[in-house]
């Protein structure tokens, strides 16, 4: 296992809005299925497994020196969660809002993500997630359509952030090697 460097880890500048149309080819998550009724049951799927991720031990030795630890994803699905919610309500409340631009990368560093007690981890990430869920359920069918943009442009409705966000929780499961 490698040093925790986070200052020196490369920035991810992909987009990932492609999932939205056709499944991940690494964590074979689809997206594009997602029935948005099952958003809440799938945000609780996919961040249950967290507690035992970060219960392993040296959750935050990283794999490799680009790689982040389970600490690190961790904390990331943790903000991604509450992000998130944050987006939906958003969504829900105000016409066509554009999101303001977040850095995973710089709030890697500036929360000292590599830092944290992976026992306050787990419980956040699991408050971070009944948020999210419960923001989403709190939606209607007809809300689901009401839309958003991110500040690079990507559109989306309530519907497709939520599909998108449970790509992102899937995802980041794998990248630790957990069952989802």
């Amino acid at each position: 296992m490698m040093p925790n460097t986070p200052e020196l880890t490369p920035k991810d500048s992909k987009d990932w809005t492609w999932t939205l149309s056709r499944a991940c080819p690494d964590c074979g998550f689809d997206a594009s299925v997602v029935d948005p009724a099952q958003v809440p049951s799938l945000i609780e799927e996919l961040t249950a497994p967290w507690a035992e991720v970060l219960a392993r031990p040296e959750p935050g030795a990283r794999p490799s020196f680009a790689v982040w630890s389970p600490l690190e994803y961790a904390c990331h699905v943790r903000d991604v969660c509450d992000l998130f919610a944050s987006r939906t309500a958003l969504m829900r409340h105000r016409d066509n809002p554009t999101f303001l631009n977040w850095d995973q990368d710089d709030t890697a560093r500036e929360d000292r993500y590599a830092a944290q007690d992976p026992k306050v981890v787990a419980g956040q990430l699991a408050s971070a997630a009944y948020r999210w869920a419960q923001e989403y359920a709190g939606c209607s069918p007809q809300e689901r359509g009401r839309t958003g943009m991110r500040s690079n442009g990507s559109p989306f409705t309530i519907a497709t952030l939520g599909a998108y966000g449970c790509h992102d929780l899937a995802h980041h499961l794998w990248d630790v090697g957990a069952d989802r």
